[in-house]
């Protein structure tokens, strides 16, 4: 495991960012101040900023540690499933498995430190909303590759099932972070899944 060097001395790259993840994840952006994030790191400030650059450039390691690990069903979800109502499908159960986990804060990390983010970091705030858009652009893409290929039907509306997929597993996310649990979140998945079918024309 690589080793960051910073004031002369060296920490665990991996750990030091499992620890700033839930830093961010438990306080959001703005809670976690530097000391903070130093303190539950083991770190000095001058290595943070050494291996980093900022607490920003912090920030957005951590995000891209959680999309490799904890927040990873989703991108394998959408590399796995061919067809996307598969894809949604197993987005919305899968979110409900990993939103309620045990080991960390509840939620998703990118949802949940977007609602705590000042004007004063507008930049953060513009690039986590750009990642949650980005995921709604993509199953609408895929929802119109399989109106193209005529496995749905032409009048679906490809925009509107890709939004409401999103609101729900953003909302799954909030009420994961205030207590919800699997079984809860499980049933909001199923509900919400039948609505999709509807909404493709499945029976």
């Amino acid at each position: 495991m690589a080793g960051v060097r910073g004031q002369g001395r060296k920490f665990d790259l991996d750990g030091a960012l499992e620890k700033a993840m839930l830093a961010f994840w438990r306080h959001g952006y703005d809670g976690a101040s530097v000391a903070t994030l130093t303190r539950e790191m083991g770190i000095n400030p001058p290595s943070l900023y050494a291996a980093f650059g900022s607490k920003e450039g912090l920030f957005f390691a951590a995000v891209e540690y959680y999309n490799n690990g904890r927040g990873s069903f989703m991108q394998r979800a959408f590399d796995e499933e061919g067809h996307s109502p598969a894809l949604i499908r197993r987005l919305l159960y899968e979110a409900a498995e990993t939103y309620t986990l045990a080991d960390g804060p509840g939620g998703c990390l990118i949802i949940g430190s977007a609602t705590r983010v000042s004007d004063a970091a507008q930049e953060v705030a513009d690039r986590l909303r750009n990642l949650r858009n980005a995921n709604i652009d993509r199953l609408e893409e895929h929802i119109r590759a399989d109106i193209d290929a005529g496995t749905l039907p032409a009048h679906t509306d490809a925009r509107a099932v890709a939004e409401f997929t999103g609101v729900v597993v953003q909302g799954m996310s909030h009420r994961a972070r205030d207590g919800a649990t699997t079984e809860a979140l499980r049933a909001v998945a199923g509900t919400a899944w039948k609505s999709v079918r509807m909404l493709l024309g499945e029976t």
